[in-house]
């Protein structure tokens, strides 16, 4: 992969994120890149680096559409490897065109979303046997907040951006709550010595009012200008 420059210091979150591009298969693709460091706890769907612990990077990658390969989670690695990166991270994937992204922040919260909606519809589908095969998610949630949350406070915070992102689908006028494949990451700060990490993030807490409102604009903007 190769980066581009960086004109300034990037902000201590997602919305720092920097554009990388790589060539694969005769395609040009690009990957969102944010190196989060040390001090960090995160929740995440993702098939790399996904469940609950301390994580250091996050790293949303577009593959091609048609994506075939059946260990996303050996490629991510090595996506990751080759931008050179180490530790424990999270790794996304989008057949979507990551440079399209949309960046938000409210009170310290923000996020950054990726979005491709071609495939949608509603969790509960109506009829039996609509099972599709693991592909990479269309709409990738990366949303971080600069405080400590206990793990079920990081649940809370996945269902809150979750709930944040169909609010957004709606009002764009798309019947639908989302893709088959989504995928999500919260990062919280980690509690410093002593410290009491919050015990709520849902839509009227603090925390999850500020990250649904950032999650809640950034998607909006992403599914009306991808």
């Amino acid at each position: 992969m190769t980066t581009s420059s960086p004109v300034s210091a990037p902000p201590a979150g997602p919305c720092g994120a920097r554009l990388l591009t790589r060539a694969e298969d005769g395609e040009r693709l690009h990957a969102l890149l944010w190196r989060a460091g040390p001090g960090w706890r995160m929740i995440s769907s993702a098939v790399l680096g996904g469940g609950i612990g301390a994580r250091g990077w996050v790293l949303n990658a577009q593959v091609p559409h048609g994506y075939r390969r059946t260990d996303p989670d050996r490629h991510l690695a090595e996506l990751a490897a080759g931008a050179g990166l180490d530790g424990s991270g999270v790794g996304l994937m989008t057949a979507a065109d990551v440079s399209r992204h949309a960046r938000a922040a409210d009170g310290g919260a923000q996020a950054l979303v990726t979005a491709g909606i071609d495939v949608r519809g509603w969790a509960a589908a109506p009829a039996e046997g609509t099972a599709v095969p693991a592909q990479p998610g269309t709409i990738n949630i990366v949303v971080a907040v600069p405080a400590a949350l206990t793990d079920a406070a990081l649940v809370n915070a996945v269902a809150t951006a979750t709930e944040a992102k169909v609010q957004a689908l709606l009002e764009a006028g798309h019947d639908c709550s989302g893709t088959p494949t989504d995928a999500v990451c919260v990062a919280a700060r980690a509690p410093a010595p002593g410290e009491r990490p919050h015990a709520f993030a849902g839509p009227r807490s603090l925390w999850g009012a500020r990250l649904a409102r950032a999650v809640h604009r950034a998607v909006s903007t992403a599914v009306t200008s991808g």
